[in-house]
């Protein structure tokens, strides 16, 4: 992600008027008051995943308002998704008012007049409504609702989703920061349908990619348990090892194969961690699905070239530990 804006950079009310600029620009005009005359204190880094946007945020105690007013000035015709990580936040609109924490997400609508209260950190994703396959009409009815962000179906996969993207440190190309845009919309439409109880309008090919990072999500939370199965996968998602296997090839990829390279990738990335030297291979083997070290050695030699103990002694023995064998 990149830092847009910085309170550091700026004296006094400079760092205020600095962030309504900033605000303006990247999001949508707004006008905002910091509570009992403090001094405003924040950040705010963006990434653009082509028409979606992922901030991370954080801030003084401060108000915000949109306006009608600013609306006319402009409207990107946009929803937005907060999600607190610190914090209260308080949100009034369309006639609602309703106190977000940490955990729990709350829809803004760029198109009508809104006014928020709060203090803290956000993860925010904003996109255009026109994107979504539910109409606007019934949009309006989850406006400035608390929306669940750990349950529910897609709820804690957007969630998990958001938390990927503000943090992670890969340099993506192009191509695919358009996927994880793609991601971020299938899901995010997933959890507002199901909340409308309209998931009959999502369509079919945004359902299938919604339940391909369910089950790629379920496979990365259950890859140490060495009893996981392509069946057990299936009957965790309720359809059948062929329906899994079709899923799994539309993507380009195999179950086995997935949980496979998932597993020995975690492997390889503690054996290559020097904070992790001292701990046993067998033991970080079996911690990632792989009880019997005779059975870890030979899938390892195979996908690395090198048995376990080899790759760990030539990562660990040389500048910037953690290298990839090889490189």
């Amino acid at each position: 992600m990149e830092r847009v804006f910085d309170s550091e950079d700026f004296l006094g009310q400079e760092a205020l008027d600095a962030w309504t600029e900033m605000a303006h620009r990247d999001i949508m005009p707004k006008a905002f008051r910091v509570v009992d005359g403090e001094v405003f204190r924040g950040w705010f880094d963006e990434m653009a995943l082509g028409p979606v946007q992922v901030s991370s945020v954080a801030y003084s105690l401060i108000t915000t308002s949109r306006t009608p007013r600013s609306i006319r000035v402009s409207d990107p015709e946009s929803l937005q998704i907060v999600m607190p990580r610190r914090g209260p936040h308080f949100i009034e609109q369309n006639g609602r008012s309703t106190l977000v924490e940490p955990g729990e997400m709350v829809l803004l609508s760029s198109s009508r007049p809104f006014q928020s209260y709060a203090i803290g950190e956000a993860t925010l994703m904003q996109f255009p409504i026109a994107l979504l396959p539910a109409g606007a009409r019934h949009i309006d009815r989850l406006v400035a609702c608390r929306l669940p962000g750990d349950k529910g179906i897609g709820g804690q996969l957007l969630a998990d989703y958001l938390a990927r993207v503000t943090v992670d440190q890969t340099s993506y190309t192009p191509a695919d920061m358009l996927r994880l845009g793609t991601i971020g919309l299938d899901l995010a439409a997933a959890v507002l349908a199901h909340h409308l109880e309209r998931e009959n309008e999502v369509p079919a090919d945004s359902r299938q990619r919604v339940l391909y990072a369910r089950v790629t999500s379920f496979i990365e939370k259950h890859l140490g348990d060495p009893a996981l199965t392509v069946d057990q996968v299936a009957a965790a998602h309720h359809i059948s090892t062929r329906s899994l296997h079709r899923l799994f090839q539309a993507h380009g990829a195999s179950v086995r194969a997935s949980i496979r390279e998932q597993r020995l990738e975690r492997c390889r990335r503690e054996l290559s961690d020097p904070a992790q030297r001292h701990v046993p291979i067998r033991a970080i083997a079996a911690r990632w699905g792989y009880p019997r070290p005779a059975d870890f050695t030979r899938a390892f030699r195979a996908a690395y070239g090198a048995a376990p103990a080899d790759y760990r002694r030539q990562a660990l023995s040389r500048p910037g530990a953690g290298a990839t064998w090889g490189e």
